[in-house]
Parts: structure tokens; C-alpha cells; sequence
């Protein structure tokens, strides 16, 4: 990996928040989150009342991930060929249609779990969008600054998502409540529809000399793909993001049963599971706010450590109130990925950055989804606590490789040769 000089002086929240096109997609996307979370939730309260599996009602949950790797592959370029105002607004506008069809349509289970599906093959390509947006709107430090604040706002986000969707589903029920998501949507659409100026697309040809038709469009987006893997310095960020947040997501994925296990009271769970977020936005405040750019991309190694350090102390079966505290210190680790970004994006080529974003947030989702299979059987071979501890284990094993790749990125040539 290589690494360009940071800039030396630090961007504060407050600035970037003044920028109104940025201030724009971060409260829609924020919205968007809040919708999503609060759909999910109650599309497995619906779908479990329905069928009374509970197969069906975690097939819910997951039914949103790997079908956006799929889109990012096959659709991807789209983020970089149309205007953003029409993508974006169209994307929370098929949102709020879905969410609509499924409160009132009386859809059965089937068509329920596909339409969810192809709203996630779609949705790279809308996040594509707006991510390029945000990185043509923000420089320098105010970029990574900007990602911070969608890092912490995700996390709140779902946080009152999940909570709301509680709410919503014990007064109103789980029909009704989905038309809360979708009126969010729907708000969001118009925002981005109104407000956001209609700016040219990145690359106005349909194939730059290959053709039009869906048929250029997929060999576009998985040309581009392809190049975006061939680049050395694009592949090791695109993992360095992907990887340490998969290790997490499979510990807390086994959060739940080891609760069960280890005998801890009841409401424990759900507890333990809110500490990594509240870490996540706690490590991006601290690191966003008052670390250097130059020291944040230091700091990378050692964030990642510090997600699989505590992990690792799983193993020895802590009790509840430490494994509090583990995860809290686990979350504020997540931080690392702000060191990352200033790099990913000098990396990424002009033309494909849409794509790049889109490909980026689709393999992350992708890898959360199986990252807590592969866990997960591991648990059932050995205790629940040593497969959590394995994930942790796994994080340093990343550290490392990214502290290795640092160190040389910044050696002079004659260091690197070991004449230095």
C-alpha cells in the first residue's frame, strides 16, 4: 500500500456540516438508515407471525446483503453514467414503492423476501452515487471528516431504527409500522428531487465506444470491476476496509448465544449488543475530532488491533459486565477506517469512483454476511467463546498485515532494499 502525504491541518465537524450539498445526503441518508433499520425489524416480526419459523424470520435479515454484490458486479457503472440527482432520488423513491407494496399488497412471504432482494441488487448503485457525490463535494480532510460523520450517524441511526421499529410495532403493528420506512423514503426522494442541484453525469456515454443496451452496461460495470481489482493499491484498501469489519461482525454475531450459554440474565443480549455501536461512535468522535490526519493514518494498524484484542478475551468466559466493556473498547477500534479513506480515494480512478463506492459497500455487506457463518460453524466445533476469541484472533492477524505494509510504504527505497 502506498501512502501520499496527509494534510497537516485538521477539518472540524462544523465546517463540513456548512457545506449544503453535503449537509443534504448525509440527512437523507441518515433518514434512510433510520428506515431501513426500522424495516428490517419489522419485516422479521411479520414474516415470523406469518410462518412461525424462525429460519424464515433470520432469512430476513440477511435477504438484503448478498444479493448488493451481485449489483455492484452486474450494474455497478451506473453510478458513474447517470445524473445523481435522478439516481439517488430514484433509489429512495423505489424504496418507499416496496415498502408500500409490502404494507398494503398482503404479499405472500415469497414475493415479500424477492422484492427485498432486488431492492438490494439495486442498491450499490445508488449509494455508488452518493458516495461519489460526497467525494466530489469534500477534499482533503473535510472528505474523511465527512465519512466520520456518516460512520457515527449510521450508527446512531440503526440504534434508533431498531428501537423505533419496537415502538412502532407493539402500537401500531408490523403493516402499519412499515409505512413509517416508507414515508421516510418518500421524504427523502423529495429532498434530493428539490433540493439537490441536477449536476452532470461523471461519464455522459452509455460505453465510451462499446455499444449501448443493459447487455454494454454489465460488460462495462464488470470490466470495470475487473480493473478495479487488478489495482494492487485498490485491492489491498478495498480488503483493509472489508476484513476488520467482518472479524467484528461475527463476534457480535455470537454475542446472543454466548449470553445464552454463560447463563447471564435476561435483557443482557440486547445490552452487550448495543456496546458496539456506542463504541463505534465514541472511537469516530475521539479520532475524528482531535486526532492529526497524518497520526490518524498511523493510528490504522493499531485500531485494528484494538477490535481484536478485545475479542480475543472471550476465551477465558468474562462475565457479563466485562464483556461490556470488551465490546466497547472492541467498537471504538472501528476508527481505523477513517485513516483508510483519504488513501482509498487518492487510489480510485477518476472515472470509476461511483463504481468503486458502490463495490466498496456491497462487499462490506457481503462479508458481514458470511463472516458470521464461517464463525458460527466454527462454534459449533468449539465453545462460543473461543470462536469469538478466533475472530479477534483474526483481527490481529490483519493488524499485522497492515502494520507490515505500512512500515514499508513509508521506507525509503535504500531502507526497503536494507542498505539504509
Amino acid at each position: 500500500m502506498t501512502f501520499t502525504p496527509a494534510p497537516p491541518r485538521r477539518t472540524t465537524y462544523r465546517e463540513v456540516l456548512a457545506d449544503q450539498r453535503f449537509r443534504l445526503l448525509f440527512v437523507t441518508r441518515t433518514v434512510t438508515i433510520t428506515a431501513d433499520s426500522l424495516r428490517i425489524l419489522t419485516l422479521s416480526v411479520l414474516i415470523f407471525a406469518t410462518t412461525g419459523s424462525p429460519l424464515m424470520g433470520a432469512l430476513t435479515f440477511g435477504i438484503g446483503f448478498l444479493p448488493q454484490l451481485a449489483g455492484s458486479m452486474l450494474l455497478g457503472s451506473l453510478a458513474d453514467r447517470v445524473r445523481p440527482r435522478r439516481l439517488i432520488a430514484a433509489g429512495y423513491l423505489l424504496e418507499f414503492a416496496a415498502a408500500v407494496a409490502m404494507a398494503l399488497a398482503h404479499l405472500p412471504v415469497v414475493f415479500i423476501l424477492l422484492l427485498v432482494a432486488v431492492v438490494a441488487f439495486l442498491t450499490p448503485v445508488f449509494q455508488g452515487a452518493s458516495n461519489r457525490l460526497v467525494a466530489d463535494t469534500l477534499t482533503g480532510d473535510a472528505y474523511v471528516l465527512g465519512r466520520s460523520l456518516s460512520s457515527m450517524s449510521s450508527s446512531g441511526a440503526q440504534l434508533l431504527g431498531l428501537a423505533g421499529g419496537g415502538i412502532a410495532v407493539t402500537f401500531l403493528g408490523s403493516r402499519h409500522a412499515l409505512l413509517l420506512s416508507a414515508a421516510a423514503y418518500l421524504v427523502a426522494s423529495v429532498a434530493v428531487r428539490l433540493r439537490l442541484p441536477d449536476l452532470a453525469a461523471p461519464d455522459k456515454g452509455l460505453g465510451s465506444g462499446s455499444g449501448s443496451g443493459s447487455g454494454s452496461l454489465v460488460r462495462h460495470s464488470w470490466s470495470g470491476n475487473r480493473a478495479l481489482f487488478a489495482n494492487r493499491r485498490v485491492r489491498k484498501l478495498l480488503l483493509a476496509q472489508w476484513l476488520p469489519s467482518a472479524f467484528a461482525a461475527s463476534a457480535e454475531s455470537l454475542v446472543v448465544p454466548f449470553a445464552g450459554r454463560r447463563g447471564f440474565p435476561d435483557g443482557t443480549a440486547g445490552f452487550l449488543l448495543a456496546c458496539l455501536p456506542v463504541g463505534m461512535l465514541v472511537g469516530n468522535l475521539v479520532v475524528g475530532r482531535f486526532v492529526l490526519p497524518a497520526t490518524r493514518e498511523r493510528l490504522v494498524a493499531v485500531l485494528v488491533a484494538v477490535i481484536g484484542l478485545p475479542l480475543a478475551g472471550f476465551a477465558f468466559g468474562p462475565p457479563w459486565p466485562v464483556c461490556a466493556v470488551l465490546l466497547l473498547v472492541t467498537g471504538t477500534g472501528f476508527a481505523y477506517s477513517l485513516g483508510l479513506q483519504r488513501s482509498f480515494l487518492d487510489a480510485l480512478p477518476e472515472a470509476s469512483r461511483g463504481q468503486a463506492f458502490g463495490l466498496l459497500s456491497s462487499g462490506m455487506m457481503t462479508v458481514q454476511g458470511v463472516g458470521p457463518a464461517v464463525f458460527g460453524a466454527a462454534a459449533e466445533v468449539v465453545s462460543v467463546g473461543a470462536a469469538i476469541s478466533l475472530a479477534g484472533i483474526a483481527s490481529l492477524g490483519m493488524a499485522g498485515y497492515l502494520a507490515r505494509e505500512s512500515r514499508g510504504a513509508r521506507l525509503t527505497p535504500a531502507e526497503a532494499a536494507g542498505t539504509g
